[in-house]
């Protein structure tokens, strides 16, 4: 550091504001430093600034799920949000969900002095196996349909399955079934609650979940189910994965979308608008929950006060999936019995 503030012809602390990216540095000294820095190949020493600043500069991830759309778009936000506030990330993935498991990886995170550790493992079964643990450095979690808290990063997916099931009740079906998630999602528990819930206060029965397991698969296999049903003219799948599923099962079942059946799905992943027929869904923006993460578990450590973190709040996003049902379209004549599909 010392040689490149010399060939800059500026201070030790110039170098250091420029390299910590304060924005109290002129244009033209930032400028030199930098080009000062590419000149001599300087690289900071790790260990050296954890010495004199008693930091590793490293972030822990536990996480669990990562196939699924919203962790892995949520993990490469954390990751960069880190990178451009001066932080590298130590990623340990669980293979079960436990006390025992969770504990053996929060271990090998602070036994590599890592300055803070997030959750990114969105299961009941982890904040069952988080909790009462001392970590001795701030932990944050992502929760999904999680109430607004302090250390506690939530998508408000009550809201959304609600959206997505007024959206539904609004172009006329009388009802509106759910393609769910698997067991113990915290993210399948909370878009139950905001369908049954928008369902009830509509004062109409609560059908019972199809359950699916987030795979484009095993909602193929509850397409099937939904198109033997013929009372059935509107679904809400808990996963854009799930949705294009349902909808293949449909079509092959000589059932069109959404001129037979309904379609809204969630996530809006990058293919729902290039689908046949484009995918109604939530958009949530899993990215804005990786800064939100990284944000809070930095200013947890510089003991900066703590407000509630604002939930990230999905968008209805209307597309071709999703439209009237048949009686309704048919300028109010009733459909004709479909025939039940095998």
């Amino acid at each position: 550091m010392i040689d490149v503030a010399m060939l800059a012809g500026v201070s030790q602390q110039t170098v250091s504001r420029v390299l910590n990216k304060h924005s109290n540095v002129s244009t033209d000294a930032r400028e030199r430093v930098e080009s000062a820095i590419k000149r001599l190949r300087y690289r900071r020493n790790p260990s050296a600034r954890a010495l004199a600043t008693s930091r590793s500069h490293n972030l822990g991830i536990v996480s669990f799920g990562l196939a699924q759309y919203g962790p892995s778009v949520a993990l490469t936000g954390i990751i960069d949000e880190a990178r451009r506030s001066g932080y590298a990330t130590n990623l340990v993935t669980l293979g079960d969900i436990d006390r025992s498991h969770m504990r053996a990886a929060l271990d090998h995170l602070l036994a590599d002095n890592v300055d803070g550790i997030i959750i990114l493992a969105p299961l009941e079964a982890a904040f069952d196996a988080i909790e009462g643990i001392d970590t001795d450095v701030p932990l944050v979690a992502f929760e999904p349909g999680g109430g607004q808290q302090t250390t506690h990063v939530g998508t408000d997916d009550v809201l959304g399955a609600a959206l997505a099931t007024r959206h539904l009740l609004e172009l006329g079906h009388e009802t509106v079934h759910q393609v769910s998630g698997p067991d113990g999602w915290l993210g399948s528990r909370s878009r139950l609650k905001g369908w049954a819930d928008e369902l009830a206060d509509a004062g109409l029965p609560v059908p019972d979940p199809i359950p699916g397991e987030w795979s484009t698969r095993s909602g193929y296999e509850a397409g099937l189910i939904v198109a033997a049903d013929a009372s059935i003219t509107a679904v809400f799948v808990a996963n854009d994965q799930m949705a294009f599923g349902v909808m293949s099962a449909l079509n092959a079942c000589q059932l069109s979308v959404p001129e037979d059946i309904s379609v809204v799905g969630y996530d809006d992943v990058p293919e729902a608008p290039y689908y046949v027929p484009a995918l109604t869904t939530l958009r949530v923006d899993f990215s804005q929950v990786g800064r939100l993460v990284v944000d809070r578990i930095l200013s947890l450590m510089n003991d900066e006060a703590a407000a509630p973190i604002p939930w990230v709040v999905p968008q209805l996003v209307v597309r071709s999936s999703s439209g009237p049902p048949p009686g309704v379209r048919r300028a109010g004549i009733m459909p004709e019995p479909r025939q039940n599909a095998t």
